[in-house]
């Protein structure tokens, strides 16, 4: 049953996504493949408009799956599978918030999953690296590169790093790039 599969993916995503939106993406790859409910062709432009668009990413993906695969029903609920688990947490945590600020057990725990949100959120970054610039995935070949898609990466790196312009500028000049290329 799609539902039931959705409401579990998606709340084990939400339980185990430390580190926000970006920790989902190892998710989502994993159902990618076990399920193929999107290819990652797709999955890189959900990412790409879910960073774009108002609201937290995971959530925003979260809710163009469901609503993609089940209508508005299946976003709704897809969504609410995804923030489940961060709310039951905060709500325990708050309970016993003095506890756990004092509990050098919880401390350590949270020290050990620091760098191993990190590394999924590398690995993840890495799988779109690799979409983005090469047609059929890594290759040594020339022949596999995205030239334009490597010209703009560099250009925008280059000029992220030397001016420091506002997230909203760097997504409407992409944007826009996007269209007059014809990507």
């Amino acid at each position: 049953m799609l539902i039931i599969q959705l409401i579990l993916e998606f709340f084990k995503a939400g339980l185990f996504a430390i580190g926000g939106g970006l920790a989902t993406i190892p998710f989502l790859y994993e159902m990618s493949y076990k399920y193929g409910w999107f290819s990652i062709d797709t999955l890189t432009t959900m990412i790409a408009i879910s960073e774009s668009t108002p609201g937290p990413m995971g959530v925003n993906m979260a809710t163009y799956v469901g609503t993609n695969l089940m209508g508005i029903g299946g976003g709704i609920i897809t969504t609410l599978s995804l923030v489940a688990p961060s709310i039951i947490v905060i709500c325990i945590i708050a309970k016993m918030l003095t506890k756990f600020r004092e509990n050098k057990l919880i401390q350590s725990v949270f020290c050990g999953l620091r760098p191993a949100v990190v590394a999924l959120i590398m690995a993840a970054c890495s799988g779109i690296f690799i979409s983005t610039l090469f047609v059929n995935g890594f290759t040594l070949s020339l022949k596999g590169i995205n030239w334009v898609h490597v010209v703009i990466f560099a250009g925008l790196l280059l000029v992220y790093f030397w001016k420091k312009p506002h997230p909203i500028l760097v997504i409407v000049t992409t944007g826009l790039l996007g269209v007059l290329l014809n990507l």
